[in-house]
């Protein structure tokens, strides 16, 4: 049976990377896009073949999930607005700007029963998707560290430059989802933060977990360019590991994202990257604000 989907957003990563996901997906109806600017919709609709929609309401009426390409501050109230509807909801990190926004959205899905799943590229990538379940499988960790450097806003050609809630928010809460997406399943729940600010938007973090184990990540989307790129490092009683380079470009781990949705929706079992787990990505972002004095 084919699923229905509509996507809300049309900016450079609606573009890039849910237009094609969705247009392509062999189990997927693209429904239509909205967008917050009539034209911008209309022009990616045409692209890809699909219905530009003035009213939201009226997409989410016509599909059985949404996709959203959205600031975190516009997708949470959306998000929460189609789960009361009972669509299903394919999201974007982070899942909101304040805890209390992403809890509004998880107390939607849960009262509607639908389904989640936040996309966190790392996890759905297929290389680095199967390292980190892996290393979480294996235990026995001591430590690790995650440095997440972009270089988004020395003056590069990024099409994410332009972002206001980026350069409003910086890498903390832009970057920073992506490390917690591999710490936290490692490593387990933070329980106790410790942070401090760099050059830029540059923020140097200590956690520690519940199980005892501490990590550290540094994270930065005003790297130099020759600077910038990702490492991620455990050691433990196995020795040194490391996060591979991703396998697939985004188009291809959106897909994944997409066929996750599609199985928690016609299972109803919960996806282990769904908005109850964006939301724990969320509690931890604003407890590092508070440890920086931000909030």
């Amino acid at each position: 049976m084919t699923f229905r989907v509509g996507l809300l957003g049309t900016g450079p990563w609606a573009a890039i990377a849910h237009a094609p996901a969705l247009s392509g997906h062999p189990d997927v109806e693209f429904t239509g896009v909205w967008g917050r600017r009539p034209e911008a919709a209309a022009e990616l609709a045409a692209g890809f073949g699909t219905r530009a929609y003035d009213d939201v309401d009226a997409l989410i009426a016509d599909v059985d999930a949404v996709a959203i390409a959205l600031p975190p501050d516009v997708q949470a109230p959306l998000a929460a607005r189609a789960a009361a509807a009972g669509r299903h909801l394919l999201l974007d990190k982070p899942l909101a700007a304040t805890v209390g926004e992403a809890r509004a959205v998880v107390e939607a899905a849960d009262r509607a029963g639908v389904a989640s799943v936040v996309f966190f590229t790392v996890r759905f990538d297929r290389t680095t998707g199967e390292w980190v379940d892996e290393q979480a499988a294996a235990g026995g960790w001591f430590t690790g560290r995650a440095d997440w450097l972009g270089s988004v806003f020395p003056g590069g050609d990024s099409p994410f430059a332009a972002s206001p809630w980026r350069r409003e928010k910086g890498a903390l809460w832009d970057v920073g989802p992506h490390a917690l997406s591999v710490l936290l399943p490692v490593f387990g729940e933070v329980t106790e933060v410790a942070a401090i600010s760099g050059s830029g938007d540059t923020v140097n973090l200590a956690l520690r977990h519940a199980n005892g184990v501490s990590s550290t990540a540094t994270l930065s989307l005003t790297a130099p360019e020759p600077a910038a790129g990702v490492t991620v490092e455990l050691r433990g009683e196995r020795g040194v590991t490391r996060l591979p380079e991703l396998g697939d470009g985004p188009v291809e781990a959106l897909r994944r994202a997409i066929d996750a949705l599609i199985t928690a929706a016609r299972t109803g079992r919960a996806h282990p990257c769904d908005a109850h787990f964006a939301l724990r990505v969320t509690e931890t972002l604003a407890r590092v604000e508070d440890a920086l004095g931000r909030s």
